[in-house]
């Protein structure tokens, strides 16, 4: 079965920019505006960071205006409509120049998107408008589907996290976060009086379906690493022996990467007197859910375990255009779930009705093309770069750390708001990260690397300012701040 699994190679190719493409008549995007309330600013501050609350989109949006005709375009309005979508288009690729997952430009985001695919091959089917209502696995009275496409790629991830098709339930999600709202639901449902228990550096989406749900809500502390802390899950889950625990383990925090160990926390739940029908764990492995099955002595994520549900993404490191997700979870918990709805001729198990029918065929796609072996080609790439990375950024003088099991480098947050704007660097505090996912080249890394080293040496001339401490975030022995070189 092993070889079989491992068959598929990859195949996948960048797009390359046409000679049309001319960045310099991209109008650059101006700093957003504070949004004012009464004549005073509105800012969050955090860590003396300001984050700006509002950009006015009306400002630079693409006005809807009326044909002059009832019923046909005149010459004007399609030349109007094509000059929006070029315009349009070169934004796309000017932005996407600055992103680290690359397509052919320069680099760099903190946003892990996977920009390296080409799917010319699926044109044909954009004109079709393909919806899978109601359960993956019943067709339902609309034809016009992609379940077939759907199931397949279910059935991939249930063998790569080891459960059998017959006892596995999932669909096709339109993003990482409702995956997550469809795995704490399940365990919701199964255990009603149940406690939520959750690092502290677990995807905001977690919280919000604590919210949702009206769920009682544990944020549990964490290691400087942003691994969760079994020591504090172990105290405040004997502060609650009375109630069942659902549990969010991370397969990659959203920061700075940490996979939470899944067999610690198993392990913790049993020593607090926690028997497997008392607690329900979902794994949020939205980036490195698909990565870890790769990576030497990682932990394993594995359906023979008592878990209840998985999540990953499938615009991450899978590289799908569109947002979109993977949910599975086990048959028998399906049921406390779903309902039959008569006029799909279908049951009804998912958070959304309609879901995207693309979006299957374009998973299918590139698993087809990728399989075992192209994944576990592209994640130690994606290691091997992301410790080069982190190798430089230190040799700089730049304070930086990368958790074992990943591929995002957190450093130093870039002092000029600017620069983190033009490579769309995502921020928390004094902290910044990049997320290296495939395709990114040695070279890549270098020119974002002279850019950064270039500009951080005029931030720091004067004398007046200081890098800053960022022990409290990385660790001391990652922080080469003058108070730890």
């Amino acid at each position: 079965m092993a070889e079989a699994m491992m068959k598929h190679v990859n195949g996948g190719l960048a797009e390359k920019f046409g000679p049309v493409f001319d960045p310099t008549a991209v109008v650059a995007e101006p700093v957003p505006p504070v949004v004012t309330e009464n004549g005073h600013e509105l800012k969050h501050k955090t860590a003396e960071k300001e984050i700006v609350l509002g950009k006015n989109v009306h400002a630079s949006c693409f006005s809807v205006t009326e044909p002059e005709a009832d019923d046909e375009f005149t010459g004007d309005k399609e030349a109007y409509m094509a000059g929006v979508l070029a315009r349009y288009r070169k934004t796309l690729m000017e932005r996407t120049k600055h992103h680290l997952v690359v397509l052919t430009g320069v680099i760099v985001s903190g946003y892990p998107y996977n920009l390296d695919f080409d799917y010319g091959a699926l044109a044909q089917l954009q004109h079709f408008s393909i919806n899978n209502l109601g359960d993956p696995f019943i067709e339902s009275n609309y034809g016009v589907h992609s379940r077939q496409f759907e199931v397949g790629v279910l059935d991939w991830f249930a063998r790569l996290w080891e459960l059998e098709n017959n006892e596995y339930w999932g669909y096709i999600t339109n993003c990482g976060t409702e995956g997550n709202l469809h795995g704490i639901l399940v365990g919701r449902e199964v255990f009603p009086d149940g406690i939520l228990y959750a690092s502290r550096e677990s995807h905001y989406s977690v919280f919000k379906a604590a919210r949702m749900y009206r769920m009682e809500c544990v944020k549990v502390d964490c290691l400087i690493s942003g691994e969760i802390d079994c020591a504090d899950f172990k105290a405040k889950l004997l502060q609650n022996k009375d109630k069942p625990a659902i549990i969010n383990v991370n397969i990659g925090t959203t920061v700075k990467g940490a996979v939470d160990d899944l067999d610690l926390v198993i392990q913790t739940l049993e020593e607090s007197g926690f028997t497997q029908d008392r607690f329900y764990i979902h794994c949020d492995g939205a980036l490195f859910g698909l990565m870890m099955p790769f990576v030497k002595k990682a932990p394993k994520v594995s359906f023979k375990k008592p878990i209840g549900s998985v999540s990953v993404s499938g615009h991450k490191f899978v590289g799908c255009p569109m947002p979109c997700g993977v949910q599975i979870t086990r048959m028998e918990h399906i049921n406390v779930l779903s309902s039959n709805v008569e006029y799909l001729a279908s049951r009804d198990a998912t958070i959304m009705g309609s879901r995207n029918g693309h979006a299957p065929i374009f998973l299918w796609y590139t698993l087809n093309r990728k399989g075992y072996k192209g994944f576990q080609k592209e994640v130690q790439k994606c290691l091997r770069n992301a410790h080069y990375l982190k190798d430089r950024l230190l040799d700089a003088g730049i304070s930086a750390m990368l958790n074992e099991l990943s591929s995002t480098v957190v450093f130093e947050r870039p002092q000029d708001e600017e620069f983190v704007r033009r490579w769309q660097l995502a921020c928390q505090g004094n902290i910044a990260h990049v997320v290296v996912m495939p395709n990114v080249t040695i070279d890549k890394l270098d020119d974002f690397l002279n850019e950064l080293i270039e500009n951080r040496s005029t931030w720091y001339e004067d004398g007046k300012r200081q890098p800053p401490c960022i022990a409290a975030d990385i660790g001391s022995e990652n922080c080469v701040c003058a108070a730890h070189k």
